[in-house]
């Protein structure tokens, strides 16, 4: 597959052992692409979140690898793994993650902080990315005087600072309203994915089904197969 952004071959993870043991991921193995923004589906349980934790360098897989661009991650140590996430890897929690004490802006600044950049230059940096997703004018306030859809897109402003290749959203529309979840990934996909980069959001909500171009559906553990965001089946 031509311009491979993520490569996963033959992952499994299980938990516990013995007769206690899960199997939460078996032999799962995809390709995600640059300009693509894929989709991974299915009922809970299904495994999506594991295996969206181990192509994510979060999560070690018992077996099988993942690459990133050229990187094989698991081959890594702990500390280049870090590195790596930090440069490479942008992650959009479902619950924001956004720390009460700290502005809009600050929070932003937080990867360019972990980066060693001095704090000004950092935060300017960051009213630069609020601007980008439209928050420029909340820069100074702290995250609970935003709605919650503007507290997403402060997440995905942080996401998108430190210029990553690879964005991956978990369930970034479970706390929003029907027309602000679309609104947000409406504005993903306008505005945030580009063909230097690659975006995978794992979710439940079949509203926003519609701007997928890839759907990677999970069942059991299994990869289950894949369709674009029409409905119709894709090979791969």
């Amino acid at each position: 597959m031509v311009n491979a952004a993520i490569q996963a071959t033959q992952l499994n993870k299980w938990f516990g052992e013995g007769e206690a043991r899960t199997h939460a991921v078996k032999d799962v193995s995809f390709e995600a692409r640059f300009g693509e923004m894929l989709y991974v589906v299915g009922p809970s349980g299904s495994g999506k979140t594991t295996m969206l934790s181990m192509i994510s360098g979060i999560l070690r897989p018992n077996s099988g690898t993942v690459r990133i661009e050229d990187t094989d991650i698991w081959a890594i140590t702990k500390d280049q793994l870090a590195d790596f996430r930090l440069h490479k890897i942008g992650f959009v929690f479902q619950d924001y993650h956004l720390f009460p004490r700290l502005t809009t802006a600050e929070n932003v600044a937080i990867p360019l902080i972990l980066q060693d950049r001095p704090w000004d230059e950092a935060v300017r940096e960051a009213v630069r990315n609020l601007e980008v997703v439209g928050l420029k004018n909340r820069a100074g306030l702290p995250p609970v005087k935003l709605s919650g859809g503007e507290q997403q897109r402060v997440a995905i402003a942080r996401a998108i600072v430190s210029r990553p290749d690879i964005m991956i959203f978990d369930e970034p529309t479970a706390s929003l309203d029907g027309d602000t979840g679309r609104n947000i990934v409406q504005f993903v996909r306008q505005e945030v994915l580009s063909e230097h980069r690659c975006i995978v959001i794992v979710t439940h909500d079949t509203r926003i089904y519609e701007f997928a171009d890839r759907i990677m559906r999970m069942e059991d553990g299994r990869l289950a197969g894949f369709e674009r965001g029409d409905g119709s089946l894709d090979a791969q």
